[in-house]
């Protein structure tokens, strides 16, 4: 029996007694800080929708959102405090960056202001660590998962605050970067790529019947769902709308990477891509189909699809009816050249060597088609796993056909438009939201500057903050 008097010399316990650290940072320790207000001054913006460069202008952000861009090269709209902080700035000029309470002013003299870059085509949970594609398709999801932040936070660093996931990226990567969780682009995500059985998506080699793989798939970190039918096609697209796929991306011909179809096939029949498509006009979105020949590419497009992934084999005729569609074609050189690459020479089987060079001689060939009949061009990278280092490299290949304002916009305004947000990224221009790079050289004289973002990118800008700084000048934000 215990004595009553054992705890009589023991003091009461306040429960309440230092339980005073932030509740808010105790049930998000993740969370961003407030986006701060800037002046970068004297800098020379990037118009990337006239290929043009506005020199002495001031940029004001607040809030997440460009709030002024002033091309005298005075602040003359802002309040009297900015004006203050802007004598100090030219009282000390040793010093290009001033602090105060009201905001934080940098002179960008010589330096170029440039919105954020947009890879349309990216798989992010497709991660480095394996040397070989059949390896990274049978790595296990859950080592996937344990590399995303390093892959989204390696994209950001690059200059690209925003990328177009066609294939992998499940609800919860956005949600992670969305919160600050993970540091990384803006994510729009198709879900799984959707495929028949035997097409791109389907990665089962063909000495093994199906059912080998039925109950041991969902733990691989694939890119696709396999189905066959118009019932199939209607139930996996509103599976992946349902989990807040922002587009749909079917595999509309043979590939590369796959281990069981020929780069001239055509995939789906006319009533399971229309179905596809009717699903996702419902929810008011577009599918986007990879297509490599001219067959493939109207196959789909005639079909109500909006978007062509690669495209290498692309020819006038088709070229001419992607325009009458309002059909975006994403080009993916990079992929092509460094998978037959000597370091990466062990990367693909000897059967996908093969398909490879032949995408990759075609692929400039397909940028001039494109550019000749008007059709609208976006950024895309495609790169798997360890390849994705040379994200950058999509610009340094098109420079060899394409102009550099022409290659910029493909990765800032056009898709933008793409994702019907042509009004809130893209553009240096009041009320976009604040997604920026700072550049040492004009890459509307050299577009390859933005190939080597080591040399001569010196912060990234998204939301309105610094994620990224390379320069002695300017502290991150985060």
């Amino acid at each position: 029996m215990t004595c009553s008097n054992c705890f009589s010399n023991v003091p009461p316990i306040d429960t309440n007694e230092r339980v005073n650290k932030d509740y808010e940072k105790l049930i998000n320790p993740w969370k961003l800080p407030g986006a701060k207000k800037f002046i970068f001054k004297n800098v020379s913006v990037i118009d990337t929708v006239n290929e043009a460069v506005i020199s002495n202008v001031d940029v004001v952000t607040e809030n997440g959102v460009i709030a002024e861009v002033l091309t005298t090269g005075t602040a003359t709209s802002l309040s009297q405090d900015y004006l203050m902080v802007d004598d100090d700035l030219h009282r000390q000029p040793t010093s290009s960056t001033v602090n105060s309470d009201d905001c934080t002013v940098v002179d960008c003299s010589g330096k170029f202001l440039c919105p954020g870059l947009f890879d349309a085509h990216v798989h992010i949970t497709s991660v480095q660590g394996e040397p070989d594609l059949t390896k990274l398709n049978t790595m296990p999801k859950d080592i996937a998962l344990l590399r995303i932040g390093h892959n989204a936070e390696a994209m950001l660093s690059r200059g690209f605050t925003t990328v177009r996931d066609c294939a992998g990226a499940g609800f919860y990567v956005k949600d992670a970067i969305d919160k600050g969780i993970i540091h990384g682009p803006r994510l729009f995500r198709a879900g799984n790529a959707i495929s028949q059985t035997g097409g791109h998506g389907d990665f089962r080699p063909a000495d093994l019947p199906g059912q080998a793989y039925e109950s041991c798939l969902c733990h691989l970190n694939l890119l696709g769902t396999v189905v066959d039918g118009v019932p199939d096609c209607l139930k996996a697209t509103r599976e992946q709308l349902r989990m807040g796929a922002d587009f749909i991306k079917i595999m509309g011909s043979g590939g590369v990477a796959s281990p069981t179809d020929k780069l001239t096939n055509t995939q789906f029949i006319e009533e399971e891509i229309q179905s596809i498509v009717k699903v996702a006009e419902s929810y008011g979105t577009f599918v986007t189909a990879h297509a490599y020949s001219p067959a493939a590419m109207k196959h789909c497009i005639l079909n109500g699809v909006k978007g062509i992934e690669h495209g290498n084999f692309l020819d006038d005729e088709t070229a001419k009816l992607m325009v009458s569609k309002n059909c975006y074609l994403t080009p993916t050189l990079i992929t092509y050249k460094i998978m037959a690459s000597d370091q990466f020479k062990s990367f693909l089987t000897e059967g996908s060597r093969e398909k490879n060079y032949q995408v990759l001689e075609a692929g400039l060939q397909s940028l001039l088609t494109a550019k000749k009949n008007g059709v609208k061009i976006c950024y895309g990278s495609d790169l798997l796993g360890s390849l994705v280092g040379y994200q950058t490299g999509e610009f340094f290949l098109r420079a060899k056909v394409l102009n550099p304002g022409e290659i910029l916009k493909s990765a800032t305004v056009t898709p933008a438009e793409m994702m019907g947000w042509g009004d809130k990224i893209g553009q240096i221009k009041q009320g976009y939201i604040a997604d920026m790079i700072l550049l040492d050289s004009n890459p509307l004289v050299d577009v390859t500057v933005l190939d080597e973002p080591e040399k001569y990118l010196l912060f990234v800008m998204k939301d309105g903050l610094i994620f990224k700084s390379f320069w002695d000048n300017l502290r991150p934000d985060v």
